[in-house]
């Protein structure tokens, strides 16, 4: 189902809590919404469509990618950029890192770790940002 997206700056700021199971249905409503988006978005964390779990999507070059819990344990190559989200308005600074090493749970719950570079280690950062309540 796709859901509208939540701009609630106050809601936005609230750390995420973890996600279960029964979170499978959350999950597959982002993924609708980010598809949905998809020419302007790439990413989308739970919070975004007014679930304050600990869920991500994104575009993994051209395949989407869910994530439960996801937290960074590994980053380096630090960078300044500037970036956009469907639930802010205009451009925002961020500090970002080339290369980080995610871990993660699969839709089965099953523990998942690898490392991501690039533009869609970006992503992953501003989404994981979202479940830490960080607002760029």
């Amino acid at each position: 189902m796709i859901r509208e997206i939540c701009k609630d700056e106050a809601f936005l700021a609230q750390k995420a809590e973890l996600a279960a199971v029964e979170d499978l249905p959350v999950a597959a409503d982002l993924l609708d919404t980010l598809k949905h988006h998809r020419e302007g978005c790439v990413g989308m964390a739970a919070n975004m469509i007014g679930v304050n779990k600990r869920i991500i999507a994104f575009d993994d070059e051209g395949t989407y990618m869910v994530m439960f819990n996801p937290e960074i344990v590994k980053k380096s190559g630090p960078y300044d950029t500037r970036e956009g989200c469907l639930s802010l308005v205009g451009l925002r600074p961020a500090r970002r890192f080339q290369s980080i090493k995610v871990r993660w749970q699969n839709e089965k719950f099953q523990e998942r770790l690898r490392t991501f570079t690039g533009w869609t280690a970006q992503i992953i950062q501003h989404e994981i940002d979202h479940c830490e309540g960080i607002i760029i």
